[in-house]
């Protein structure tokens, strides 16, 4: 498996990187894990408009998201006048109403399943094209999934938005990278079932026995800096920050 990261921003853009959106490729298939704010414009430095294979959406925060309305829009409208078949897309209950609303209320807008495949995901193990997949609930405001994938004798972890959750140790066991959100930073914001921290990232990763931790997720205003170090000094393994337009062999 190939992970790239297409944004790794919280909250909203940084000057850097689009908010929360990444790449994942195994046998010619590709799964775009979120396609928060910025992430579409972004994607296309990776692939083709038209070249993904399925859709996975962790929750309906913007952030993480709504650049699903825009891709409907280069779908629907599709510049060679065609139309493109309905691409599999598994988020969270009412995925279909959220991006219909947040797109406009027109025509237009109630055909989203004329190019969007609509899945809802609770959890359980599936398969998404040649991945092998399990979803758990995770400790959000709204409902929210971490991701499991393994493919080829090897496991992605995904933590989604959370705070700190047996679900999550769980989804991260013995997996060999866990893209694991750091929204916070230990000794300033306290907030349960929201965010973690890089100290709480790294404890989870410690605990779930993973074998690698890529910390995502780092709002503009936080130093991401401070949240490694945490993040380091609560994990012996190897621990580092995602970078946007990098690519991470799994």
């Amino acid at each position: 498996m190939k992970l790239t990261v297409v944004g790794c921003s919280g909250s909203f853009p940084s000057a850097e990187s689009a908010c929360s959106s990444y790449l994942v490729e195994a046998d010619g298939f590709r799964l775009l894990l979120d396609m928060g704010n910025g992430a579409l414009g972004e994607l296309q430095r990776h692939c083709g408009l038209y070249d993904l294979d399925a859709i996975f959406l962790s929750h309906l925060h913007a952030d993480h998201c709504i650049d699903m309305c825009a891709y409907f829009v280069a779908r629907y409208y599709r510049h060679d006048g065609g139309r493109c078949d309905p691409i599999p897309v598994h988020g969270p209950e009412g995925t279909e109403h959220r991006l219909t609303t947040a797109y406009a209320d027109t025509p237009s807008a109630s055909s989203m399943s004329e190019v969007f495949d609509f899945h809802t995901v609770k959890p359980s193990t599936f398969e998404i094209g040649p991945f092998t997949v399990h979803t758990e609930r995770v400790a959000h405001p709204v409902e929210a999934y971490g991701i499991r994938i393994e493919h080829g004798g090897r496991t992605l972890t995904y933590s989604g938005d959370t705070g700190v959750t047996p679900a999550l140790d769980e989804l991260a066991r013995d997996a060999d990278l866990f893209l694991c959100e750091a929204a916070f930073t230990h000794g300033k914001e306290s907030i349960p079932d929201l965010h973690l921290n890089g100290r709480e990232a790294g404890e989870t990763a410690t605990r779930a026995g993973a074998r690698r931790l890529l910390l995502t997720h780092i709002p503009p205003w936080t130093d991401p800096q401070v949240n490694l170090t945490d993040a380091r000094a609560a994990y012996e393994g190897p621990v580092e920050l995602a970078v946007p337009r990098r690519s991470y062999e799994v």
